[in-house]
């Protein structure tokens, strides 16, 4: 067992961030010693010889100046002594942190009560106040940020050079775990085919075209805290887009739709039938090179206004789809705020319902990852407002303790998120999982949510079991005929036709 000696140095009473690292230090395994307020040189040197430990924190947050001459004597004695063949920690206001920075003595110093930052470096992941290379696997990094979820934020500009800039930014603020790139509709549906792509570039997206410029976009990641790359399975061309990705971005898991993604919601050139079929082999692909799988299903159909108890039982087919097909790994996403106009303690209870069900198919071989995320469209246009949305959401999340929050950034409703809207949303939603994880009350005992979680689990299992009564969860005509008839339905695809083989390609998403 490492153990840690810390104190408030000088006339510094101030032990509240102290004392909270060294709490973190022991639930890390650490013996923690605490010398307390206004501690003196003298003090602190002979604590140090009688209890020799690995690791010695000092804290101080009055003055700066004062600050300085204090730890300059501090540092003095110790290298005089001979004490210094261990680890330092300094705790302290901005302006001390960055003259100390300069003298390099500290092995990491703290300029707030950073629990993340913390936790990374008394797990040996931090050193000289710098990140080693975390996990690059996305299981891995799920184990490594444990019991902080990873964080997640869609990125991506209309200019290719400026996404690179902007992924650069980020992965040097360390604010988030995955990138998700976000490429234009080009080339999501005609990266093969550039003589199908329509005139511009960067419409929704960054415009990639080659294997470099994906290369050229994770060499930009691999710095700060290395965060990993992911993108979405594309529209056509999936298993040659898969392996582009895994290729170029290394690309943290997939995420593939069964019935979107193609003429019914406008965004790829196949029909759904034909869709349904590319999809389902995608899955397979996937799920034989172990590599995760997350299913766009539930929230596109609460965003196109279905009821609850379709998208929860859309949800749910997904989960048994890829555990059919192979699939070990499933990445399991919760849209809030969907549709936007839609109470918390529903919420609540459709995402409980949702999770139940999903849950319930593990075991040895198929293992369920939390993905939790704002709603898009619950935004509004006010940027203040907007932020009072996203930590009220996050906090809702927290209820169903996800590995992963996709953070949706603030700006969404205004404009397409910056790198610095993408680093405060990160740092807005990161406070309120701080404040959570140390405590929060539990809704998910509310009578009302229990109630209505009861109740849209059962709606749902009748709806995957009268899918089931057609025929096979994975023979593409039955998930099409399932659609066809209504047992999947949304308000906003009334216009589709039952005697048509696809959906009018006026329904845009």
């Amino acid at each position: 067992m490492k153990k840690i000696l810390g104190a408030c140095i000088g006339d510094c009473v101030h032990i509240a961030g102290i004392h909270r690292f060294l709490q973190l230090a022991e639930n890390q395994g650490y013996e923690a010693v605490f010398l307390g307020p206004a501690v003196s040189i003298d003090q602190i040197i002979a604590a140090i010889r009688k209890y020799n430990p690995d690791i010695v924190g000092l804290s101080y947050r009055l003055t700066p100046k004062t600050g300085i001459n204090i730890i300059k004597q501090i540092k003095e004695r110790i290298l005089e002594e001979g004490l210094e063949k261990r680890e330092f920690v300094l705790g302290g206001l901005p302006e001390l942190i960055q003259k100390e920075k300069q003298e390099g003595f500290f092995n990491i110093y703290f300029e707030g009560d950073d629990a993340e930052k913390a936790i990374a470096y008394l797990r040996g992941s931090v050193f000289e106040d710098k990140y080693l290379v975390p996990p690059q696997n996305i299981l891995e990094r799920i184990d490594f940020k444990t019991p902080f979820p990873v964080l997640r934020h869609h990125f991506g500009l209309p200019s290719l050079e400026e996404t690179i800039k902007g992924i650069s930014k980020i992965a040097e603020s360390k604010c988030l775990d995955v990138i998700s790139l976000g490429t234009d509709q080009n080339a999501q549906a005609h990266f093969f085919h550039p003589d199908r792509m329509s005139p511009g570039k960067g419409a929704g997206g960054v415009p990639v075209r080659t294997k470099k410029d994906f290369e050229m976009l994770y060499h930009a990641s691999q710095t700060g805290n290395y965060p990993l790359l992911r993108t979405y399975a594309g529209t056509d061309d999936l298993i040659e887009l898969a392996q582009l990705y895994v290729d170029t971005i290394n690309n943290a898991w997939s995420a593939i739709p069964i019935f979107w993604f193609n003429q019914m919601d406008g965004r790829g050139p196949m029909d759904l039938k034909s869709s349904i079929v590319a999809h389902l082999k995608a899955i397979k692909w996937h799920a034989e090179k172990d590599i995760p799988v997350e299913i766009l299903e539930s929230h596109h159909w609460s965003l196109r206004d279905s009821s609850d108890e379709v998208a929860i039982a859309a949800g749910f087919l997904g989960a048994i789809i890829c555990k059919e097909l192979g699939v070990k790994y499933f990445i399991s996403q919760y849209m809030f705020n969907t549709p936007p106009q839609t109470n918390q303690r529903d919420d609540l209870a459709k995402m409980l319902a949702q999770k139940e069900l999903i849950e319930s198919l593990q075991d040895t071989n198929f293992t369920v990852y939390t993905q939790t995320r704002t709603g898009l469209f619950s935004y509004p246009i006010d940027l203040s407002m907007a932020k009072g949305q996203l930590a009220q959401s996050t906090m809702l999340q927290m209820q169903l303790n996800p590995q992963i929050i996709h953070v949706v950034s603030y700006s969404e409703a205004n404009h397409a998120a910056t790198p610095e809207n993408v680093i405060e949303s990160c740092k807005i939603a990161k406070q309120v999982i701080t404040k959570c994880l140390e405590g929060q009350p539990e809704m998910i005992w509310d009578p009302y949510v229990l109630k209505r979680k009861q109740e849209l689990k059962e709606k749902a299992v009748k709806i995957i079991n009268s899918i089931k009564a057609i025929g096979s969860l994975l023979d593409p005509d039955v998930l099409f005929k399932c659609v066809n008839i209504g047992l999947l339905h949304a308000s906003q695809l009334d216009s589709y036709s039952s005697n048509e083989a696809k959906i009018k390609e006026s329904i845009l998403y």
